[in-house]
């Protein structure tokens, strides 16, 4: 699928990995996670990460959040080596560019789910008049409309997963990582969910990488990047 025409991929890269590789232990008990993993995603860009269970597409997609480390090479953002921020910092970059949603949508019962979505305005300190709008709209932009009030254990998976890309996209980050949306809800459910997060993220320009072990999902990116242990190849179009 080619980038929306109102969006245009622009030809300046909005996130460069170069030879990343993650190992566990220490020394000569080292274990290889993967290595000599390089790609690029364009501004706007929709990008699939595929690959077997256990080949670490989640530890990737931390490293690219800096939510985790790694033993070589860079990932860069617009051209900041996220590896030279220490972990404010990286905070601090995740508050401004970056949207994240978890297969177990790790929304906090104790708050509504209007809060839940504006807890990303509220750590920016843009929780105002604009921002409590901003709200409203996107609760609207999911589906949820009228649903501010209730609490999570109120609602459905799909409307769960709903809330957690609406928290993801309300502060319009650059880039948005995705972990198995879709993992932990029945095939129609997962349809709509991946309807609405493809219409949110090219509404708003924003780039999304989505690792994911459904081929229905997959083959709506514009490229699907296979990782293994040893690298990442470009698949053919499905």
């Amino acid at each position: 699928m080619a980038a929306n025409a109102s969006n245009p991929i622009s030809s300046q890269p909005l996130l460069q990995v170069q030879d990343l590789a993650k190992r566990y232990g220490q020394a000569q008990a080292q274990s290889t996670v993967f290595e000599q993993i390089s790609c690029e995603v364009q501004v706007g860009e929709f990008v699939a990460i595929v690959g077997n269970s256990g080949v670490g597409k989640s530890t990737f997609l931390n490293c690219l959040a800096g939510l985790d480390s790694w033993q070589q090479g860079q990932v860069l953002h617009q051209g900041t080596d996220l590896s030279t921020l220490d972990e404010t910092a990286r905070a601090i970059w995740r508050r401004a560019h970056l949207g994240f949603v978890f297969q177990a949508f790790h929304v906090l019962p104790h708050l509504d789910v209007a809060q839940n979505i504006a807890l990303p305005l509220m750590l920016l300190g843009r929780m105002n008049t604009q921002g409590e709008q901003r709200v409203q709209q996107v609760l609207k932009a999911v589906g949820l409309d009228g649903l501010g009030q209730r609490l999570p254990q109120q609602l459905s998976g799909g409307q769960l997963q709903r809330v957690a890309i609406a928290r993801a996209l309300v502060h319009s980050p650059q880039l948005l990582l995705a972990d198995e949306p879709t993992g932990n809800l029945d095939p129609c459910t997962a349809q709509q969910v991946m309807d609405l997060l493809l219409q949110q993220t090219r509404d708003n320009g924003t780039a999304l990488i989505l690792v994911t072990h459904s081929a229905d999902a997959a083959k709506r990116a514009d490229r699907v990047l296979r990782l293994t242990a040893s690298g990442m190849q470009t698949e053919p179009a499905l």
